[in-house]
């Protein structure tokens, strides 16, 4: 799964914000963005989510799509 392919929808947030608690932290802006976004669902919430996780270093971005891979 590419970053380019990625959807971003609440539910997939959820996922990734399990795989990038393991990470990059459970502390982390990343985490915290996407967790919010999964649980309220807001377009707005999913836009900075979206903008927390690409402003991940690359390998930390693969890391977290590989493990929803698997």
């Amino acid at each position: 799964m590419a970053d380019d392919d990625f959807k971003f929808d609440a539910a997939m947030m959820g996922r990734l914000a399990g795989a990038l608690s393991f990470v990059v932290g459970a502390d982390h802006a990343a985490t915290k963005a996407l967790k919010a976004a999964s649980e309220t669902g807001a377009e707005k919430d999913i836009k900075a989510a979206r903008t927390q996780f690409l402003r991940l270093k690359p390998g930390d971005r693969r890391a977290a799509l590989t493990m929803l891979n698997d």
